[in-house]
């Protein structure tokens, strides 16, 4: 059989990159289409980011395993249905009329906290469910060691990024931080992403949150994702701000960096 029909001999030139992602890249050519594996890849990755976006969370078990490290509180946005969620964005960034009155009752007991942890589902169930419960242990532990104050983990129903602004002002919180699944891709379904804010208030603008993405088995590692949301913690407190002005200087940014100085994969 020539190369042509095997399936990979022909994109020989690429197949040293593949070791660096996990990108569709080198995967080979029978006739004018793909080969028969790597079709089927795509299906199987295809059909486990519709599972993340259509698989409910489930909230009641999250609670459960986080009752472990801190106390919980169940909210929901103005989001009715899953259907709803997915067609109204805006929406999903208001808290409903019941989750106010018990932020409420909970702003009595615990006013002005220094942090306030908010997880909601957003895009991608799986993402929440796999990760936020370890890396919350860990964060948490942090927090405590720095003698920072934290508000019981509010758990958001069909909530997006913006629900810690008015989750954070109702409980008059020095800072957020916000756990929340991000929209899947083929190569990573159960992504988690973390938002943290100075000064929650409605009306804040994204550009004055800060990001750490791209947390899961292949991605970013829970212990640096902790590390950096601390440096950011710690520097938001000093500097009294978050957003495009708060930079990550982290060590572990220093040696990419410093990586990036002295070698590139492309030219060896």
């Amino acid at each position: 059989m020539s190369s042509k029909f095997s399936g990979a001999s022909n994109n020989e030139p690429l197949q040293v990159l593949k070791q660096f992602t996990n990108a569709r890249i080198a995967l080979g050519q029978a006739g004018t289409s793909l080969p028969i594996k790597a079709n089927l890849d795509f299906q199987l990755a295809h059909a486990l980011a519709r599972d993340a976006v259509s698989i409910p969370l489930d909230f009641d078990t999250l609670a459960e395993q986080l009752s472990v490290c801190h106390a919980t509180i169940q909210l929901q946005s103005q989001v009715a249905s899953h259907p709803e969620y997915l067609q109204r964005p805006d929406l999903g960034r208001l808290l409903n009329a019941e989750s106010i009155q018990r932020l409420q009752i909970l702003q009595v007991k615990v006013d002005q906290p220094d942090i306030i942890i908010i997880v909601a589902d957003g895009l991608s169930s799986k993402a929440i469910a796999n990760h936020a419960p370890a890396l919350l242990h860990k964060l948490i532990a942090e927090l405590h060691k720095a003698d920072y104050t934290i508000a019981p983990v509010c758990l958001v129903k069909y909530a997006r990024v913006a629900i810690g602004d008015p989750i954070g002002e109702i409980c008059n919180a020095r800072m957020s931080v916000l756990l929340i699944g991000e929209r899947p891709g083929l190569s990573s379904p159960d992504s988690m992403g973390i938002y943290f804010t100075y000064q929650p208030r409605s009306g804040k603008i994204d550009a004055q949150r800060n990001c750490i993405s791209n947390i899961h088995s292949q991605g970013l590692n829970y212990q640096v994702a902790v590390d950096k949301l601390m440096y950011l913690i710690n520097e938001a407190s000093r500097l009294k701000f978050s957003g495009v002005q708060l930079k990550d200087n982290t060590e572990s940014d220093k040696v990419l960096r410093h990586h990036a100085r002295h070698s590139n994969f492309l030219l060896e």
